[in-house]
């Protein structure tokens, strides 16, 4: 009795272990495709558009950070959108202390002079 009680709990045991591996591989498993797909769309759509509304000047600096003592990486001109990443806290622009970070490391731009078109969320 003792024997066959051991081998049927061997044999459950066996059975659970061998069951377990394809489960948890299972769960491992790549997404399908279109799942990949939607990731990817998601971060594209999380930028924010803005448009340059610099009054008295023709072009608007982008910095290399939030503030006005880093260097100027380049500009963008009045009227061009631009897409809009997130909003930090950088140095004052006529009382205005927030700047947008554009995406792919292009750089920062003072809010003060954007006009977004719909909420930025906080890096």
């Amino acid at each position: 009795m003792f024997g066959r009680l051991l081998r049927n709990g061997l044999v459950a045991a066996v059975a659970a272990v061998a069951v377990f591996p394809v489960t948890a591989v299972a769960a491992t498993a790549a997404p399908a495709p279109h799942a990949r797909h939607h990731v990817t769309h998601h971060h594209a759509a999380r930028h924010v558009v803005g448009q340059v509304t610099t009054r008295h000047y023709k072009r608007l600096n982008i910095r290399s950070g939030p503030g006005t003592g880093y260097r100027v990486v380049g500009s963008r001109p009045v009227g061009r959108t631009l897409p809009i990443v997130c909003k930090t806290y950088g140095s004052d622009v006529f009382g205005n202390h927030r700047w947008y970070k554009l995406p792919h490391h292009e750089g920062y731009v003072s809010a003060h002079y954007v006009h977004n078109r719909s909420a930025v969320r906080w890096c």
